[in-house]
């Protein structure tokens, strides 16, 4: 089995999204004083690569969480497509884009997205913050249909978020930004992202919004997204493989800091979490195979051979 790290390290100069704080470290204790170090941080959990549970943009605290979310619904086959050469600033990936990339998404994958801006991220030889996280490329409503239709697991991105920066709330917060958006595509904003409409899944209340649809309403449909995708992701373009995101275990967490792993060569290894019935049986088999390992084992005949006389009369009475 080979291991891809598709992970940017992160620090305490790592940055958080637009508007977020980034990270604090601290020493609680130190070696000179007691002999062990411990630290702690103090982090949003929208800093470096991370995942946004459906708590983060929608109701339902138990079915969103980090610790709602199952390990094979976390980790699965998948693809890591790219797109990179489609895009500039600002650009709407299309699934046309995708689907015509060098390697098929299957329906129920997982889908990591590489518009080539993790060049643009800290710490990087192009490092330019600005670009990374307002001028990013993103989709429309198009796209997101797309995905539902498909059955897309969860996807990542290797940009600052899931949706376009000029359909989040960037766009009144660089409001100069935004001017040089609607510069380039030659309308207003609102006019480029109109208003969508959906069903609020809990209440039934029709929301009517203009931002952030693959938070508001992909959430709710199940549809989660893996934010700042990096590491050496150059490296496995347009390949399919097992693809793995490992958040805290964490109750109430609405998003959190993790790694996102690619795996190749698993052979035809099939992504199951067993629990409940399925764990009792592994436990099972497991007992009886040690418990048969123990009676064949070398030590045990030893053992028996080796009994004294008297030991071995009252084995014989016994039985």
């Amino acid at each position: 089995m080979k291991l891809v790290d598709l992970s940017h390290t992160m620090s305490m100069h790592t940055p958080g999204w637009v508007g977020y704080a980034g990270n604090k470290l601290w020493y609680a204790q130190n070696l000179q004083s007691v002999s062990i170090v411990a630290q702690r941080i103090d982090t949003a959990m929208h800093v470096g690569t991370h995942i946004d549970g459906a708590m983060h943009a929608t109701d339902g605290r138990f079915t969103g969480d980090m610790a709602s979310y199952a390990l094979d619904f976390l980790v699965g086959p998948g693809a890591i497509v790219d797109i990179s050469q489609h895009l500039d600033d600002w650009e709407v990936i299309t699934p046309k884009m995708i689907t015509s990339a060098g390697v098929k998404v299957e329906r129920g994958d997982i889908l990591i997205l590489h518009t080539g801006y993790h060049r643009y991220y800290q710490d990087q030889p192009q490092q330019d913050l600005v670009r990374y996280f307002c001028m990013h490329p993103g989709g429309k409503l198009e796209l997101l249909e797309w995905m539902l239709d498909m059955k897309i697991k969860w996807f990542g991105v290797d940009a600052g978020s899931g949706d376009h920066p000029m359909n989040t709330t960037i766009r009144y917060m660089r409001r100069d930004l935004r001017k040089q958006f609607e510069s380039k595509v030659g309308m207003s904003v609102d006019e480029f992202f109109p208003h969508y409409e959906y069903r609020h899944k809990l209440s039934g209340r029709l929301v009517r919004n203009n931002i952030f649809p693959f938070h508001n309403y992909a959430f709710q449909e199940g549809l989660i997204h893996a934010e700042n995708i990096g590491g050496e992701i150059e490296h496995v373009l347009d390949q399919r493989c097992i693809i793995g995101a490992f958040p805290w275990k964490f109750e109430g967490l609405e998003s959190c800091p993790c790694r996102v792993i690619a795996f190749f060569d698993c052979g035809e290894m099939r992504v199951e979490e067993l629990r409940g019935a399925a764990l009792e049986k592994l436990d099972r088999e497991a007992r009886a195979h040690g418990a048969k390992a123990q009676d064949s084992s070398p030590r045990s005949n030893r053992d028996r051979a080796t009994r004294n006389p008297r030991q071995r009369a009252r084995a014989s009475r016994s039985k």
